[in-house]
Parts: structure tokens; C-alpha cells; sequence
């Protein structure tokens, strides 16, 4: 065997929507990126189809959610066990709906931003080491039966359930699997669902039903009642008997192209974070698809690492910064985790006692309007906040809504119109300061933010200042603060000015 050598920035093991995206964000940051993918080709084996307003609102952010749209279809509420109807239409979002796309649509926007902007991506590259240093990261690849090592200064493993980036850290994963012989198939149908998203269940199993777009549909279905080792196919009378007896009507399933079994856990590493390296998406946390959480969280794991990532690489960033990835990302796991579980738990309910639960929490939600809200945030997303200091203003750690601004600059000379809103003004990865005055504080870090005032100088935000981060977060925020006040926090957050 021969042996090759590469040095990077970062390097991101595994190419799926949370790689990708981290990818995109570090190399449009100008931080040189590798993403080691184990697949030869790019797989078209769909298991999530939901994206949720934040993800979207951080699609946006990177100047892709409406092309994302336009693959897809919005809607705006989602029946579950047949009688539970979850409303995102009053969702507080420029997307009050959630989109319904295969997973690899998204995959392909996430990819082409990444390669544009610089990032190498490299298909056939199985990681079979690693180790690291106070200096780096050492990864070990087999491609083409050569050896190739990658040298970088960070790592993060984004390589699914089955992570070996995890397994070389020796990491542990605990948790349990919720339901095994999960049946997967491709399938056409003769009689259209009058739902988009298809959600029904009974004492002896599941059933989700979903379409591509192109005439098929995927169906994920389970049955109490029979098991069979992952990676055997169902037969489609086995997937129909399941859907009758889950949604009350077969559809007339007929010509699958694809099918499959599967099993579900619910997972999550302790630690984030070991060293230099990094664990994202299901690599760090997995859970049952109820609530189509999966590659949405994984999503905003990687859009909250990826500013902090490249602020440690240019130096403007101390070791205390990227810690904050554990201690915001790993309690909205776990949080997942529970909302999801109580789904699905609730979905295969065996009881009388529990499935009349079922259907008394679903009569509750339809008649209350506090908790379908409190349900829509947080399936969407919408609802998440961060930690923050005791004594910090009540908006530090939440998410910012798409306040509409002004005085912002157009991105480049010649270039489109300067952005009004901020979603627009985040596609630049930078912070944003918003302020009705004293703007001219930040121009020594004029590298690291964009300054704006909030277009209505007389609405909620005329005596605020906020400090808004790269993924949509408020920083810092204070009514009137003095300019000592301001410095002080700009310098917390983004380091040291240039020069």
C-alpha cells in the first residue's frame, strides 16, 4: 500500500445534510474544509422528509430555503394517530408550515453551496483511525486500497447512528432501541391519501406514508406482531396488511422498487465533544422518527458549531466558545429525545388505558390553544432556546425572528440589493448588531459584524441593542447601554478587533 498525506482546516467525516451544511458554512467562512464520505456514490436511501420552519429559517440564512421549497410541498398542519392535528400555519415564521421533500434534495443544495465555496468533498474515503494531539487531529483513510492520512485542527464526526468516529474516540452511546423490524419500502400507490403526510396507528403497529413527489411514495411501518433481522425485505403483502390495519386502507401499495427493515433507538452521547473533535447529527444523538426531528436537528447542531469552529480557526475565539457546543446542543437533544419518545410510546400504545390517553391528550390539544402552540414550537424548532446568564437581558439565547432592517450595505459592488431583513443579512456569516445609534462602536470589527437599525426606529427594539450571532441567536443584548457597555461585549463575543 501506498500512503498519501493532506492537511486541512476541518475535516468532516460523513457527507449527509449535517456535514454538508457544516462544510458549506466553514468554506464560505474561508476556512479550508474536507468531508470524508465513506459511500463511493451518493445514496438515494430516504428516511426523513420533514423540514421545520427553523431549519428552513437557517436554509434561508444561507440563501437556499426557497429553492429547497420549490422541490417540495408546505403544509401547514400534520395529523398524527389519525385525530391529532398538530397547526404550524400561526407559527411566528416567514415559514409557518413544514416542508415535505426527500432528504436528498436537500443533501444536493447542501452539497453544490459546500463545493462552491471551496470545500472537498471525498467519496470512497472509509476512516479507519484517528488520533489527536494539542495540535491536531490525525485521520486514517482507505481509498482505493491506499492508505491516505488527513491531518486538520479540527474533526467533527458526522457519520450517522453507526459513527466510527465515535467507536475510535471510544465514546459511548447509551440508550435502548424503541422498536425493531421497522419495514421501509418504495412503493406506488392506486388512490392518493387525502393527508400529504399520512400518520396512523392501532394496538399492533404504526404506519407513516409519504410522498417523493414523482408518483412514489416511501412508507415506514412496524408491526408488534412480527420480527425480522435489519436488511431483510418485507414482502408488500406484509407492508399492506400493516397500512390497512394502521390507517383503516391499503391505498392499493403495489410495484415497490425498494424495501427493507430497520430498527429504531433512541441514543445520545454524553459528551459532544471530545478534544478536538466533535460529534453532530445522529452521530451524537438518534431517536424515532415520530416528529420528523432527525435531520432537523442534526441540521441546527452543525449551524451552531460551524461559527464557533471558524472563529477557533482564525483565532478570535477562546477554548470556552467551542464548549458552549455541549452546553447548548446537548440539552436540545435530550429534549428530542423525550418529545419524540413520548410519540412514539404514545403511537404504539398496547393499553386501553394508554390509548384512551392518546386519544384524551390529542381531544386536549385540539380544544386549547396553549398547548397545540407549545406543540408546533417545538416540533418545529421554532420554540428553542439557549442558556444564558442570571443577570442577561430576557432576549440573550433566544432565537431572533426575520426583523426587518436598515442601513445595511449590499453584499458586494455591482452585486443584488442591499438585504432589508436579517435572514438575509446572516447569509453573509457574520454577527449582526442592531441598533438605532452608536453603530460606529463596531466598525474596529467591521471583518466579524454587520450593523443595522431595526426599520421601524419607534417599534419594540428603539431602546435595544442586540448582538445577533451567525445562526440567528441573540448574543448580547441591553436597553440604552453605554459605549464602555457595548465595546465590552463586542470584544466578548467576537475577540480581539484586527489590526
Amino acid at each position: 500500500m501506498t500512503e498519501k498525506q493532506t492537511v486541512t482546516d476541518v475535516l468532516i467525516v460523513g457527507a449527509g445534510p449535517t456535514g454538508l451544511l457544516l462544510a458549506g458554512d466553514l468554506a464560505t467562512a474561508g476556512i479550508k474544509v474536507t468531508v470524508l464520505e465513506r459511500r463511493s456514490t451518493e445514496s438515494n436511501l430516504t428516511r426523513a422528509f420533514a423540514v421545520h420552519a427553523r431549519t428552513l429559517e437557517l436554509l434561508d440564512a444561507r440563501g437556499l430555503a426557497d429553492d429547497l421549497i420549490a422541490t417540495g410541498r408546505p403544509l401547514t398542519s400534520l395529523k398524527i394517530f389519525n385525530k391529532f392535528r398538530v397547526d404550524l400555519g400561526e407559527l411566528p415564521s416567514r415559514f409557518p408550515f413544514v416542508l415535505i421533500t426527500p432528504q436528498y434534495r436537500t443533501e444536493q443544495l447542501l452539497h453544490d453551496r459546500a463545493v462552491k465555496a471551496g470545500a472537498t468533498v471525498l467519496r470512497g474515503a472509509e476512516v479507519v483511525g484517528l488520533r489527536q494531539d494539542a495540535e491536531g487531529v490525525t485521520v486514517e483513510t482507505l481509498e482505493n486500497g491506499a492508505v491516505t492520512t488527513h491531518r486538520a485542527r479540527y474533526a467533527v464526526g458526522a457519520d450517522g447512528v453507526h459513527s466510527t468516529v465515535r467507536d475510535l474516540l471510544g465514546i459511548p452511546f447509551p440508550g435502548e432501541s424503541v422498536v425493531n423490524s421497522v419495514l421501509l419500502a418504495d412503493v406506488r400507490l392506486e388512490r392518493e391519501p387525502d393527508e400529504a403526510v399520512t400518520v396512523g396507528a392501532n394496538e399492533h403497529g404504526f404506519a407513516f406514508l409519504v410522498p417523493f413527489g414523482d408518483g412514489w411514495y416511501r412508507i415506514i411501518a412496524w408491526d408488534r406482531t412480527e420480527e425480522h433481522p435489519d436488511g431483510t425485505p418485507p414482502s408488500l403483502d406484509r407492508i399492506a396488511a400493516v397500512a390497512l390495519g394502521a390507517f383503516g386502507e391499503d391505498y392499493g401499495l403495489h410495484d415497490a422498487r425498494w424495501s427493507s427493515t430497520f430498527h429504531s433507538d433512541e441514543r445520545q452521547v454524553p459528551n459532544y465533544r471530545s478534544g478536538r473533535v466533535f460529534l453532530a447529527g445522529d452521530a451524537a444523538h438518534c431517536h424515532s422518527p415520530a416528529g420528523g426531528q432527525g435531520m432537523n436537528t442534526g441540521i441546527q447542531d452543525a449551524a451552531n458549531l460551524s461559527w464557533k469552529l471558524a472563529a477557533a480557526v482564525r483565532g478570535q475565539a477562546t477554548d470556552a466558545l467551542l464548549d458552549t457546543y455541549q452546553t447548548e446542543r446537548h440539552p436540545v437533544g435530550k429534549a428530542v429525545l423525550r418529545t419524540s419518545g413520548a410519540l412514539i410510546r404514545l403511537a404504539l400504545a398496547q393499553s386501553a388505558a394508554t390509548r384512551a390517553l392518546r386519544g384524551a391528550l390529542a381531544s386536549l390539544a385540539d380544544h386549547l390553544d396553549v398547548v397545540a402552540e407549545r406543540g408546533a414550537r417545538t416540533v418545529s424548532g421554532i420554540g428553542i432556546a439557549y442558556p444564558a446568564p442570571k443577570d442577561a437581558h430576557p432576549l440573550v439565547g433566544k432565537r431572533v425572528p426575520d426583523l426587518r432592517l436598515t442601513g445595511l450595505e449590499p453584499p458586494r459592488e455591482g452585486g443584488p440589493a442591499a438585504p432589508d431583513r436579517l435572514y438575509e443579512a446572516l447569509r453573509a456569516g457574520k454577527f449582526v448588531l442592531v441598533s438605532n445609534d452608536e453603530l460606529s462602536v463596531a466598525e474596529p470589527w467591521a471583518d466579524r459584524v454587520i450593523t443595522a437599525a431595526p426599520a421601524d426606529p419607534h417599534g419594540k427594539l428603539r431602546d435595544t441593542v442586540l448582538l445577533i450571532r451567525p445562526d440567528g441567536y441573540t448574543a448580547w443584548a441591553s436597553v440604552d447601554p453605554g459605549l464602555g457597555e457595548l465595546r465590552a461585549a463586542l470584544t466578548d463575543w467576537l475577540g480581539t478587533p484586527a489590526g
